[in-house]
């Protein structure tokens, strides 16, 4: 058992509890400090995990700190990284890695100057469900892949968050608030993407917010809110994908992969488990596939978890994929404005696979 981690978050939003509950107290880690715009709810979480509550500058150059999390609006990922790299400090991120592909790439150029590393959500494909079929899937149980289907519909995050300017600007849109967990998930289950073909389409330039204070106001929308694209992988399968904010419902699975010698319908990627059913060639019915890999009863923050105690080249979580994610996403955007085919450039390598790791095993590693 080695010295804990030191951990400074930045932004202490929604999101953070989720990652307090998994991160807080484990045993290896130690939140030396965290800062917020808000104070007063710096203060609170400082008290309850015994960390300082300070500004962003002194928070990531807090002695005793490894490791940045950062948890601010997706406009924010840059500064906060690029601070904290400065700093000598390692980051771990949520999703998206930055608002922008230049950004994401000064960051990773600056980490690696500085010889820190750089992590990004989703964790959630670390977890049994996409982690099982990865499994199948390299244990040749559908045979050589062929395409893949993603769908995600909602009619918009305005309906439920009390403050969704953010999902209607630049970093935002269905796209690159839900793609990721996708997209993450096809990297992982196909390997990288080569190249894309996209569409886009906004079906209105303002959205009224419905619940809060603030119920009631009319907000901008600065960005496309229905996506669709093909993704060609560098193996050889083709993916669909479809991200909508303007949708009501869909009865599509969230992810399909279809082989020559099998399907698979995956769960949703934005939790950790459920089912993974295989139907294979003469088969008679769908079977539910037992876990046989990822971390067990997963929650948010085990990818930070595994991204400290992971030798360097060797995260899961990397900033090579959120990058080559963001990379694909940008460039479905780009194809969509100008009819064209556009090609991938980054080549990450495909992450491991996940063992089965039983809750109890990596709540209590350090």
């Amino acid at each position: 058992m080695g010295d804990p981690h030191g951990i400074a978050i930045v932004g202490l939003g929604v999101i953070s509890r989720a990652y307090l509950e998994t991160i807080g107290r484990h045993p290896g880690i130690r939140i030396v400090a965290v800062a917020d715009l808000d104070v007063s709810r710096a203060q609170a979480v400082a008290a309850e995990f015994g960390a300082e509550a300070l500004e962003v500058a002194a928070a990531v150059a807090r002695p005793g700190v490894q490791t940045v999390l950062n948890l601010t609006i997706p406009a924010a990922h840059a500064q906060v990284a690029l601070t904290a790299i400065a700093a000598g400090r390692s980051v771990y991120g949520e999703k998206p890695l930055t608002a922008t592909l230049d950004e994401a790439r000064q960051v990773l150029d600056a980490a690696a100057d500085a010889g820190v590393r750089v992590g990004s959500a989703p964790d959630t494909v670390l977890g049994t469900g996409i982690q099982t079929a990865r499994a199948a899937i390299d244990a040749g149980r559908i045979g050589r892949p062929i395409s893949a289907t993603a769908t995600w519909y909602a009619p918009g995050h305005e309906r439920w968050h009390p403050n969704p300017d953010f999902y209607y600007q630049p970093g935002g849109g269905p796209l690159l608030d839900m793609g990721p967990y996708y997209l993450t998930s096809l990297v992982q289950l196909l390997g990288p993407v080569v190249s894309v073909t996209g569409a886009a389409s906004r079906t209105r330039d303002s959205r009224t917010i419905g619940s809060g204070p603030r119920a009631g106001e009319v907000i901008p929308v600065g960005v496309e809110t229905h996506v669709t694209g093909v993704l060609e992988h560098e193996a050889g399968a083709l993916s669909t994908i479809t991200m909508s904010f303007d949708g009501v419902r869909t009865v599509a699975e969230p992810i399909e992969v279809h082989g020559e010698l099998g399907s698979l319908i995956l769960p949703d990627p934005n939790g950790f488990a459920g089912d993974v059913r295989l139907f294979r060639l003469g088969d008679d019915e769908w079977q539910v596939l037992p876990p046989s890999a990822g971390f067990e009863d997963g929650a948010r923050g085990v990818g930070l978890l595994d991204f400290v105690a992971a030798a360097p080249g060797e995260e899961r979580a990397s900033g090579s994929v959120a990058l080559h994610v963001l990379e694909v996403m940008t460039e479905l955007l780009a194809s969509a404005k100008t009819g064209t085919r556009r090609p991938i450039g980054s080549r990450p390598e495909r992450p491991t696979l996940v063992p089965l790791t039983p809750a109890a095993v990596w709540r209590a590693s350090s």
